[in-house]
C-alpha cells in the first residue's frame, strides 16, 4: 500500500505595526469579546488546554483548543482538524505592538472537514486573513 507523505504548505504569516499599546492589542486577541470583533464569534478563554470553538458561519461551529499562552505576547490554538493560529505581540514602545498572525498546518495531501482541498482553502485563507487583519487593525486603533 502506497504511503501519503505529507506535502507541507507555506504557512500564512502576516505582520503589521499597529498605533496601540500591547495590552490593549492582547485583550483584542486573547479575549472572547475581543476576537468576536474582528475575527469570528467564540467561547473562547485564555487557558491553555481550554477547548472552545469558533462560529464560522455557514461551516458552521468549528472545534479549537488553546495550546500556548504567554501573556501578553504570545496566543496559539489548534483550530478544527488540522490547523493552528499563532497570534504573536512585540511592544515596540511608544504606543505601537507589532502583530503577527501564522496560520500553520497546510498539507497539499489533506482535506478539510468540508472535503475541500487545502491547496484551495490555503489560497482562500490567505486573502482572507488581510481583511481580518485590517479589522484588527481598526478596532485597536479605533
Amino acid at each position: 500500500m502506497e504511503q501519503n507523505t505529507p506535502e507541507t504548505l507555506q504557512e500564512i504569516r502576516q505582520t503589521i505595526v499597529l498605533n496601540a499599546s500591547i495590552q490593549k492589542v492582547w485583550d483584542a486577541v486573547a479575549t472572547s469579546e475581543g476576537i468576536a470583533v474582528w475575527f469570528m464569534p467564540n467561547d473562547f478563554k485564555p487557558i491553555e488546554g481550554y477547548e472552545f470553538h469558533l462560529n464560522a458561519g455557514q461551516f458552521g461551529m468549528s472545534p479549537c483548543k488553546v495550546t500556548e499562552i504567554e501573556p501578553p505576547n504570545r496566543l496559539s490554538f489548534d483550530w478544527a482538524q488540522d490547523w493552528k493560529i499563532t497570534f504573536q505581540l512585540v511592544d515596540l514602545g511608544e504606543g505601537q505592538t507589532e502583530f503577527t498572525l501564522i496560520h500553520a498546518g497546510w498539507d497539499a495531501n489533506k482535506v478539510t472537514e468540508f472535503g475541500q482541498p487545502h491547496t484551495v482553502v490555503r489560497e482562500r485563507m490567505g486573502q482572507g486573513w488581510v481583511g481580518i487583519v485590517k479589522a484588527l487593525s481598526a478596532y485597536v486603533e479605533a
